[in-house]
């Protein structure tokens, strides 16, 4: 998922074109940022150096409706020697995202029994909407487990899958890329989409 840059981010138009909620169109987002980070200590000075290693994650959710933006990502650059972070549109899924509307589909996706963490407790939706779909089935699908079977080494991960999309062949070209196994798609349907927040278009 490659961000836009440059002349390429140009062309998307204007920012009110993406920078908003996909599902509400609301302008009021926040980004969360979770880091974790190992820094060496110089012993001389007692100062942090630069990380040895470190992991970010930027969450970026509309206040509105509180749902997470999977269309959106936080980047970071290096301007006259500091550091600048700024939203940028996920280039292959930002307009599919906010000028697509969503569909329900019924589906199965088989994958193999070592793939899924868990399939029983409170966090067993979550893993199998994972081992299905990968960060698609926790990210930007809302997935719901209705149930799954084992079968040999294998489990049927039976799933009511929401996504956004401008046509039922894109829903389905969608589904059959997030797939992480056999995918079976039993009935695809277009629902209307939420309210706007503000009322107004996105384009």
């Amino acid at each position: 998922m490659g961000l836009m840059e440059g002349s390429a981010r140009e062309s998307v138009g204007t920012l009110s074109s993406w920078l908003r909620c996909y599902r509400c169109w609301s302008r009021n987002l926040e980004v969360q940022v979770h880091y974790e980070g190992i820094l060496k200590i110089d012993p001389e000075t007692g100062e942090a150096e630069d990380p040895v290693e470190e992991v970010q994650e930027a969450v970026v959710q509309c206040l509105d409706c509180m749902h997470d933006q999977p269309h959106l990502s936080l980047a970071f650059y290096e301007i006259d020697g500091r550091r600048v972070s700024r939203l940028e549109p996920v280039e292959d899924r930002w307009e599919r995202l906010v000028t697509g509307t969503p569909w329900v589909a019924s589906c199965t996706v088989t994958v193999d029994a070592d793939e899924v963490e868990t399939c029983s407790g409170p966090e067993a939706a979550e893993s199998l909407a994972y081992a299905a779909f990968g960060d698609y089935g926790t990210r930007e699908f809302f997935t719901h487990v209705r149930f799954h079977k084992h079968e040999d080494d294998k489990i049927v991960v039976h799933l009511l899958v929401e996504l956004y999309a401008r046509s039922a062949e894109e829903a389905t070209q969608v589904l059959e890329q997030a797939a992480r196994g056999p995918l079976a798609i039993t009935s695809l349907a277009e629902e209307s989409r939420p309210p706007a927040a503000s009322g107004e278009s996105p384009h």
